[in-house]
């Protein structure tokens, strides 16, 4: 039998109403004190964890997720989403848009830790 991955919870037909109240009050609260959504990517080079979170860091020694593609660059799941955020304001020019000033993200977030209460191998962060 193929089973899900442990630390890591599928969210249920059942669970979702919970769930989109939680994220629909997020948006408007962030909406409501002149925030901007913004959307990163899932995984981002390696080297921009390394640098932006600290290459001796307990999450970059032990607790992301990273892979090789298929031309080996190294890559990791985002295990925050701070460093994404400011490498797009950086690369995309978002210093000179006005509305980019105050910027939030809502998504998942992964990081290889021992599961238990409160602390899962993929969790959501606004």
């Amino acid at each position: 039998m193929i089973r899900g991955i442990k630390g890591i919870k599928d969210i249920t037909p059942d669970e979702m109403p919970k769930w989109s109240v939680v994220e629909r009050t997020a948006h408007a609260l962030a909406q409501a004190f002149g925030f901007h959504e913004i959307r990163i990517p899932v995984f981002e080079r390696t080297d921009l964890f390394v640098h932006s979170i600290g290459g001796t860091t307990d999450i970059v020694e032990k607790e992301m997720y990273t892979f090789p593609d298929k031309d080996g660059t190294s890559l990791t799941l985002r295990p925050e989403g701070t460093a994404g955020v400011v490498r797009a304001f950086i690369e995309r020019g978002l210093k000179t848009y006005e509305a980019s000033r105050k910027l939030y993200y809502i998504g998942p977030m992964f990081r290889h830790e021992r599961p238990q209460a409160g602390r899962l191998r993929q969790f959501h962060q606004f």
